[in-house]
């Protein structure tokens, strides 16, 4: 146990989302950790609790006043700081909730460790009645800061103003150092009718090339051998840079510049999945042969109706040419069902298509209005009961499309890197193509194992120090 005046205070934080908001929430712990604060693992042992949210989905948000809720009941004391989309979204709502003592949009996530560091080294002034001594920066102008009518603080401007890129690289699930994530994109130029995230992310903004370059050698300073490039709209990365760049160029220079053993990209929309981009990733072995396209629907009715820039026809040929060039590729995939005036045949024409076509895997999400969104005013909403029995059937489909891509590759040769999940005889892992598999008996996170795919999980072959 450390002494108290070994640090300011102690911290817990929690992040609800994609990985994105992962690589947010990693960059806030690190500033803190830079500021002399010490992170707990529990909420209930922090004295400030920060909790960095997503705002998709209204499920989403009720996930993060459910967790504001828990922290205060279980934490009284703690003092509670959210950030993220849903603080820059509707920092109202949540300044209401009891225990919150700042919301921090997007739009200043940088400032959270100084608006820390002077509620700590001057706890008088965080009464309620004095609002001006704790703006963490005097360069903000009057404008920028919003007081709500509650009991906390906002914080938050205009996020198509922001022009950087906040870093930290997330570990994740997985564990400390095992498969990081690096964001090296924020924002979305794009409009899709059902999204949110441009409204509480920006314009597409990307972190320089040669600071990710440094990002990625500090993770393997610090013992990473798979990491995961993450943005909101990666494949536009580097439009915004000058002289202009690509997502291809920046791989390039990670791999010619760094000793890194893997490199996996998260999400990246089809339409930059290019013929050129696939010929690089097949002559590259230290790119992970894993490839997440959002499809959201397969009527082209409804891809018109959500502002999506391609058609399923388009879709497929991306997908033929992953399959040309990366044959054992896992590709996956982000499905919307109940869209507004989907009907059954369009959904048919969806499941249909994901039926045909080889996934490995699909993320399935029912239609959630968001305010401020074109398709949050659209008529004829799809049944609630409908939207369910929907899900349910294309959840069901992601599970058999899992089985035969794993079927598929029994028998094939495949280097696994250990994550931090045991069972009583076994290690989890992961393949470059995205398989989560046993390896027999108990090994440290973030090995090597050569292995074979079998029936039943992965037979380990011997552990490997690199690719």
């Amino acid at each position: 146990m450390r002494n108290r005046e070994e640090y300011l205070a102690t911290f817990s934080i929690e992040n609800f989302g994609c990985r994105a908001t992962q690589a947010d929430a990693a960059g806030i712990e690190r500033q803190l950790r830079s500021s002399g604060l010490a992170r707990v693992a529990e909420h209930r042992d922090a004295e400030i609790v920060v909790l960095n949210t997503c705002t998709v989905t209204t499920a989403a948000d009720a996930q993060a006043r459910d967790a504001i809720r828990h922290v205060h009941a279980a934490n009284p004391g703690a003092r509670i700081l959210v950030s993220g989309c849903y603080a820059q979204r509707a920092p109202e709502e949540l300044a209401m909730l009891a225990g919150v003592e700042w919301v921090v949009g997007n739009s200043h996530l940088a400032e959270i460790p100084g608006i820390l560091s002077a509620l700590i080294q001057n706890p008088a002034a965080a009464s309620l009645s004095d609002t001006s001594s704790l703006i963490p920066v005097a360069a903000l102008s009057a404008g920028e800061m919003s007081l709500a009518r509650g009991p906390a603080k906002i914080l938050t401007s205009d996020i198509f103003a922001q022009s950087g890129v906040l870093t930290g690289p997330a570990s994740g699930e997985d564990g400390e150092h095992t498969r990081p994530t690096l964001k090296i994109q924020d924002g979305c130029n794009h409009r899709c009718s059902y999204c949110v995230i441009p409204f509480v992310r920006g314009y597409s903004r990307s972190l320089a090339p040669d600071q990710v370059v440094e990002e990625v050698r500090s993770l393997i300073s610090a013992g990473a051998r798979e990491i995961v490039l993450s943005g909101i709209n990666l494949g536009s990365y580097g439009r915004d840079v000058s002289p202009r760049t690509s997502l291809q160029s920046v791989l390039h220079r990670i791999l010619d510049e760094t000793s890194l053993d893997r490199l996996r990209l998260s999400s990246i929309e089809p339409m930059d999945v290019t013929e050129d981009l696939l010929r690089f990733i097949a002559a590259q072995p230290r790119i992970a042969q894993h490839l997440h396209m959002p499809l959201q629907s397969a009527s082209n009715r409804i891809l018109q109706a959500m502002h999506r820039w391609y058609r399923a026809e388009h879709y497929e040929r991306r997908i033929e040419l992953i399959r040309e060039f990366l044959p054992d590729a896992a590709i996956g995939a982000d499905v919307i069902v109940g869209f507004p005036d989907e009907t059954k045949g369009d959904f048919a024409a969806t499941r249909v298509f994901l039926e045909r076509l080889p996934f490995a895997y699909l993320h399935v999400f029912s239609f959630s209005p968001r305010p401020g969104t074109a398709a949050a005013n659209l008529p004829n909403p799809v049944d609630p009961a409908e939207i369910r029995a929907r899900a349910r059937q294309l959840r069901a489909l992601s599970a058999e499309k899992a089985a035969e891509f794993r079927s598929a590759q029994t028998g094939r040769p495949h280097r696994a890197l250990t994550l931090n999940r045991q069972g009583t005889d076994w290690t989890e892992s992961l393949t470059g193509n995205y398989l989560k598999v046993k390896i027999p008996g108990h090994h440290a996170a973030n090995q090597w194992h050569n292995a074979e795919i079998t029936a039943e999980g992965l037979s380990s072959a011997g552990v490997s120090a690199g690719i």
